[in-house]
């Protein structure tokens, strides 16, 4: 067996007039994040991760902001892309462990629907993926509600046989 760990990090501004998701789930709220994509800063993470721990470059390598058939895309979809170089090269997803970190909206209401997504969309079982959610006790960009940052690591796993 060959294992594979990878680290991803993403950061969206908080607007108006846009879809909150994050984790592929629609969190109710008066602003979302902006990005060329739905602005998902957690399956964004999640893709970086995956992309790293194959050593394969990563999320603006893949899809770059200036490809104009990736506006509005569902980060779902980059996910499920990243997914298919992982599979395609023998690999599974051992691990996945996830952090948001937000100030607002109140997000623990979907942290359960967010790791149940996030597994779906990585083929792993629930219990190989973990989500948590923190705040910066309202410290810095994100503490004053500008913002939402995630952070992932991903383990993948090559059966050499």
């Amino acid at each position: 067996m060959t294992a594979r760990i990878g680290q991803g990090y993403d950061v969206h501004q908080l607007v108006p007039g846009r879809r909150l998701v994050l984790g592929g789930v629609q969190v109710p709220s008066e602003r979302g994040l902006a990005g060329h994509s739905d602005g998902d800063a957690l399956l964004h993470a999640v893709t970086d991760a995956v992309l790293g721990a194959l050593g394969a470059g990563d999320l603006g390598t893949h899809f770059p902001s200036s490809d104009a058939q990736l506006e509005g895309i569902a980060s779902r979809e980059l996910l499920a892309r990243a997914m298919a170089l992982a599979t395609g090269a023998g690999y599974r997803v051992v691990n996945c462990d996830a952090t948001v970190v937000a100030q607002e909206p109140r997000l623990a209401p979907h942290q359960e629907a967010m790791r149940k997504g996030l597994a779906e969309a990585l083929g792993s079982e629930p219990d190989r993926v973990n989500v948590k959610i923190t705040s910066t006790d309202r410290l810095g960009a994100i503490g004053r509600g500008e913002g939402i940052a995630a952070m992932a690591v991903v383990l993948l796993e090559q059966d050499s046989g």
